[in-house]
Order: structure tokens, then C-alpha cells, then sequence
């Protein structure tokens, strides 16, 4: 049987705890590894306090989920259910078919996938009350804009991420690199954590990666970091960011 051949490259990915596998499907589709450095677990809440913020907002006249997570973690505590008037709008493509794997059929997420993209959305314009679907930290900008244009926010937080140290393997891995790596890099907080919280070798090692960012403004953020080249893929997808680090690599 001959030999696997090795991956020409690799795709560093900060998701959660055992969210990796379409990250990992997608650079593979481009002749690359992935490594696996999850900063943090997702972790849904269960609590009365939960489920009366989660009643709380379910009752708006428009819901916004922050993620597929928020969407899974709701659905633990309450069934959706549409209801009449209502708008049911995500921030990305993969909350809007977590929503209608959960039963509401009528789920709108803008072409920009991002705070800014949910914003302009029109269902947002003279809204009287929003029930924000997420969890602590991340998204300050939704419920802060909202509240800005004269709408109600009722916050329901349905999950936590709870911080995890680096693994061993993974963190030497890192330290290790010897071909070239690209950071898929959808998420703010997870970035700060690794870069501020993990060992400084862990940062050192990121420093020498490409970064593909699912956003302007996460391009903006790593730039800030000093990490880079950046490009933009425009969207947190898999497939998306997977196709933007290989054009880095193959423009290096």
C-alpha cells in the first residue's frame, strides 16, 4: 500500500471543542492538514434563570441567534415556534439552517455575515422589540445598535464558552510547524484568548501564519496583532475560509 503523501500545508483552526471536522473536511479538498487548537468548550445552559431570559425574548417582535450554537442550546431549553409577525433572522448561513433543522421555516441571514451584514438587515428597521439569542461576551455591537435606534433588547444567554488550557500535542505541533499554515480566524474572542491567555510560544508560532479572516473587520484585528499576510474570505464558512488560505498559499 503506498504511503499517504503528507499535507502540503496546514489550516490552524480556533473553534470550539469538538467543532473542527468541517474545517478539517474542507482543507483537506485543498491538499491540507488541519490543526486543531480549540481555546474553548461550548457549554449550554440549563438553568430557570436561562429559560425565563430565553421566554423573555422568544416573546419579540424579532429574534436574532448569534450562532448555530445559540440556536442548538435555545432548542435544549425551549421549542421554537414561529409565530405570527414575527421575524426569526440569524448572522450567518450556518444559524439560519440550524434554525430551520430546528423547525422555522422562514429564517432570513444577510449576504454579509457579520454584525454589520444583521444591522442592515430591513426587518431591523423601526423595531420596536428584539430577543438577542447568544451567549456572554462577543456580538456587543448587535444589542448596542438596536438599543441605539429606540429598540427593546432582551438578552437571553443560552450557552457559555468555557476557556480551555492548550493542549500538549497541539501546542508543540504548533511550535513545531514545518511547512506553511494559515489561521482560519472567524472569531474575536477566540483569537484574544489564545494570543493573550495561552503560552507565549503559541503566540510566537501564530505570528508566522498567514490569516484568512471571515471578515473586514477580523482582518483588521489580526493586522493589529501583528499577524499577517491577511486576506479576506468574506464569509465564516468552512469552504470559504479553506479557499481563501489556500490563495494565500499558493501566492506565497
Amino acid at each position: 500500500m503506498p504511503t499517504p503523501r503528507p499535507p502540503a500545508w496546514i489550516l490552524v483552526s480556533l473553534r470550539p471543542r469538538g467543532g473542527h471536522e468541517a474545517l478539517r473536511r474542507a482543507a483537506a479538498r485543498h491538499g491540507a492538514g488541519l490543526l486543531a487548537l480549540s481555546p474553548w468548550a461550548l457549554r449550554p445552559r440549563e438553568d430557570a434563570a436561562s429559560r425565563q431570559a430565553l421566554d423573555a425574548a422568544l416573546d419579540a417582535q424579532a429574534l436574532v441567534f448569534t450562532s448555530p450554537a445559540a440556536v442548538r442550546a435555545a432548542a435544549r431549553l425551549r421549542p421554537l415556534r414561529e409565530r405570527r409577525g414575527q421575524h426569526w433572522l440569524a448572522v450567518g448561513a450556518g444559524s439560519a439552517a440550524a434554525l430551520r433543522r430546528a423547525g422555522i421555516a422562514a429564517v432570513r441571514a444577510p449576504a454579509r455575515m457579520d454584525s454589520e451584514g444583521l444591522l442592515a438587515l430591513p426587518e431591523l428597521d423601526g423595531i420596536s422589540s428584539v430577543g438577542l439569542v447568544t451567549a456572554p461576551g462577543g456580538r456587543g455591537m448587535i444589542p448596542a445598535i438596536l438599543a441605539a435606534r429606540g429598540a427593546q433588547v432582551h438578552r437571553a444567554d443560552v450557552y457559555d464558552r468555557v476557556p480551555l488550557p492548550p493542549g500538549a500535542a497541539a501546542l508543540e505541533r504548533l511550535r513545531g510547524l514545518d511547512r506553511p499554515a494559515v489561521l482560519a480566524l472567524s472569531s474575536e474572542q477566540a483569537l484574544r484568548l489564545v494570543l493573550e491567555q495561552w503560552p507565549a510560544a503559541a503566540a510566537t508560532a501564530l505570528r508566522r501564519c498567514a490569516v484568512a479572516a471571515a471578515s473586514e473587520r477580523l482582518a483588521r484585528i489580526a493586522a493589529g496583532y501583528a499577524l499577517g499576510p491577511v486576506a479576506v474570505a468574506g464569509d465564516p464558512r468552512p469552504a470559504a475560509l479553506a479557499a481563501t488560505a489556500h490563495a494565500l498559499i499558493a501566492a506565497a
